[in-house]
């Protein structure tokens, strides 16, 4: 009879979603970490044919720390997350925000990182003339970072702007200036770049360090940072790596390798090597 209501319990758990993601998971021995590898300096393909950059320096650092064994492979933008899912590999280090809509179909570990969005301009653009500004705004401070928006568009109005498809970085755009700017779309930030250097567009709207990476190119040597970063809103909590919503014990054990590379200042160290600015995220 007690083994008649042990199997009537466990399928009762079963169908409410419990089961073998509920149990205590065994630590992975190894896992396959995917990334973009064409947004330099966070991740890229170098003149030696191998992946390198700041997420990369860090993907490896992190897996010593849970001494596991670590591969990572490219994968295309729009493919990061439908790949995850289904299983051709276990963790997404690639720039990647976390954002409540990403978190309705996968989860992310706490951010690693926290670097604004800006724009790259001419230099003899009516916003290059003014310059970078050390000022960023939350966006989920609507009545400040508005303000700071509505000041850009009349010196953006008419202008091409181009930006990553399927990113925030486009959806902020696209939301912010989509009534005053026309709007490109590229699959990767190398197209971009190149059509900024062509003069095909007028700026570029992403990360501002890679934008820094960007624009210490020679060909691009008339094109500078300008204006405010903006943060929150919209690109969530910062950069983290992605993860199946069932994978609880990865996501614990990377949560405990980023403390970890945090308190000792691994990710300051890093990210001044990679990106030339601290991107630690403020615990």
């Amino acid at each position: 009879m007690k083994i008649h209501r042990l199997a009537a319990v466990a399928a009762v758990l079963g169908m409410l979603g419990f089961g073998q993601t509920a149990l205590a998971q065994d630590a992975p021995k190894a896992i396959t970490i995917a990334t973009e590898g064409a947004y330099a300096p966070w991740n890229f393909t170098n003149a030696d044919g191998k992946l390198d950059g700041l997420e990369i320096e860090l993907a490896n650092d992190l897996c010593a720390r849970m001494k596991i064994t670590c591969t990572i492979i490219a994968q295309n933008w729009d493919g990061l997350i439908p790949s995850l899912k289904v299983g051709k590999f276990d963790v997404i280090m690639a720039g990647m925000f976390i954002t409540p809509k990403r978190l309705e179909t996968i989860d992310f570990t706490q951010p690693y990182a926290v670097d604004p969005g800006g724009f790259a301009v001419a230099k003899d653009s009516e916003l290059g003339k003014l310059g970078l500004s050390a000022e960023k705004f939350n966006l989920d401070d609507e009545a400040a970072s508005m303000a700071a928006i509505e000041k850009l568009k009349p010196l953006l109005k008419g202008k091409v702007v181009g930006v990553q498809s399927a990113t925030m970085m486009g959806e902020f755009v696209k939301k912010y200036f989509g009534d005053t700017v026309e709007i490109r779309e590229y699959k990767t930030t190398e197209q971009h770049d190149l059509d900024l250097a062509a003069g095909r567009i007028d700026a570029i709207f992403a990360q501002q360090t890679a934008l820094t990476a960007t624009l210490s190119k020679p060909e691009l040597a008339d094109y500078t940072l300008a204006g405010p970063g903006f943060v929150g809103g919209m690109f969530g909590l910062g950069t983290g790596a992605g993860l199946r919503k069932e994978d609880t014990k990865l996501k614990e054990m990377l949560n405990t390798a980023i403390d970890e590379a945090i308190a000792d200042g691994t990710i300051k160290r890093i990210s001044e090597k990679w990106v030339k600015t601290d991107v630690t995220p403020v615990k």
